[in-house]
């Protein structure tokens, strides 16, 4: 016996899982369509795009350790050719899904839906620390989810996978993929609202999740969400438990005392009847209420309420959601708030309540553009004076068109990010905290890398 694991995807079981022809033997222990994010192993899925073709970078994959490639038609070196390689890709992930008998959860919603994924995949891990899955990064879109679903082992006891949407009908088609024993809602909020009449369609746009539950399953909703309601009884129409979250008496899982500082929360939570007391390790008002969300979850999933207390405590920032960095200046330090992956209204005023709290002497925001908010976006950038004022924000950079609309004495506004970091560099002494929020597409994760490069300690 070696002691290796098993090899994730042998040849005969692409060909099986895609109705692919293999031209040669292999066995691969990943999978990647990114030339670039390769690892040695890795089978290759060569998907075509809008601006390259995958079946171009076949080369560049073997080279950088590939074993094989799935394509649509006939390379170099080891491959399963197939007449599509993005149902192909979608193949994988429903053969890897009906092979384990893991326990699923599913996670959706307009904010903290990365978030509580990594939450629950770190309560997972301390239960089941060799046989969780979860999507990573974001990849939570029509290539994203088939991807992690692709790259899951058959031993996995704990699997959580992320889902986004933009447009009604997404969330349908990826969880009948991920087919989730619980289904989770965080939250339902103005997020993509361009491509909608009003919240109420987002709300029912996230609810498609429900529609995938596993027989028995269990839908989990925010009791203190305007859109309860509706959650509620389009969970009610498919699973067999419903679940709700929240700080009102009708929750299941319900906060009953929250002591908050600058770094976390300490709290208290009913949890369908057991007293949970535990600290949530990352600040905002937004945490306790995915906290509570996680707690419901790993309830659900029949894990250990203990653990998943201890995970709570532990976390720590997400790089571009949260992260804080320390910036080695002259005379001192400053800390650099990294919410740079992407912002919405309730995200945004979430963000600034946090830096609002912080110690600090001074604090600073430089925040982007909010993006897919259409017709409703003058009214939701104008409607973030009230969050600023509120944080205390000394100094104020706005980037990108649509802040034109945000109306703060003194602020100042800038084309991108090149001139936000300027303006940071300028204006950051010892003592500061600075927040850097906007859409991913303003590019202010290129500004945050450029001053952690420069004042790292």
């Amino acid at each position: 016996m070696s002691g290796l694991p098993p090899p994730l995807w042998t040849a005969a079981e692409v060909a099986a899982a895609t109705g692919g022809t293999p031209s040669a033997g292999f066995a691969a222990g990943g999978v990647s369509f990114d030339s670039r994010e390769v690892l040695a192993g890795d089978l290759f899925v060569a998907l075509p795009g809008t601006r390259h073709d995958g079946h171009a970078f076949v080369a560049d994959a073997r080279a950088a350790g590939a074993v094989a490639a799935v394509v649509a038609r006939p390379v170099e070196g080891p491959h399963v050719l197939v007449p599509d390689t993005m149902a192909g890709l979608e193949a994988l992930g429903r053969a890897a899904r009906a092979r384990t008998g893991a326990t699923i959860v599913g996670v959706t919603g307009s904010v903290g839906k990365t978030g509580v994924k990594e939450a629950l995949r770190r309560a997972f891990q301390r239960i089941a620390p060799d046989a969780t899955h979860w999507s990573e990064k974001s990849y939570n879109n029509h290539t994203g989810v088939p991807l992690s679903l692709a790259r899951m082992p058959a031993a996995t006891r704990f699997g959580v996978f992320e889902m986004g949407m933009n447009h009604a009908g997404e969330i349908r088609a990826l969880v009948a993929q991920v087919r989730p024993h619980v289904a989770l809602v965080t939250w339902v909020a103005a997020v993509h609202i361009e491509n909608f009449a009003d919240e109420t369609g987002i709300a029912e746009a996230k609810a498609e999740i429900f529609e995938g539950l596993e027989p028995g399953g269990t839908a989990i909703l925010p009791a203190d969400n305007v859109h309860a309601p509706l959650l509620r009884a389009r969970a009610k129409a498919r699973a067999a438990r419903v679940l709700a979250f929240g700080e009102g008496p009708g929750a299941d899982v319900r906060l009953l005392d929250a002591a908050p500082d600058a770094d976390g929360t300490d709290i208290v939570a009913d949890v369908l009847g057991e007293r949970v007391a535990c600290r949530v390790g990352l600040p905002g008002r937004h945490w306790v209420s995915n906290a509570l969300a996680v707690l419901a979850a790993v309830a659900a999933a029949g894990g250990d309420l203990a653990e998943a207390g201890l995970a709570l405590a532990a976390l720590d920032g997400l790089d571009g959601r949260g992260a804080r960095i320390r910036l080695a200046l002259p005379g001192g330090e400053a800390t650099l708030v990294d919410e740079s992956y992407n912002a919405n209204p309730t995200s945004m005023a979430a963000a600034l309540a946090v830096v609002g709290a912080m110690p600090a002497r001074r604090r600073l925001a430089i925040l982007g553009a909010m993006k897919e908010l259409g017709p409703h976006a003058p009214a939701l950038h104008a409607g973030l004076a009230g969050p600023v004022a509120s944080a205390g924000i000394a100094a104020l950079a706005l980037v990108g068109e649509e802040m034109q609309a945000l109306r703060v004495d003194g602020a100042t506004h800038l084309a991108d990010w090149q001139e936000a970091l300027a303006w940071a560099r300028a204006m950051l002494e010892p003592g500061d905290v600075l927040l850097v929020k906007g859409s991913n597409s303003v590019g202010l994760g290129r500004l945050v890398a450029a001053l952690a490069a420069e004042g790292r300690p």
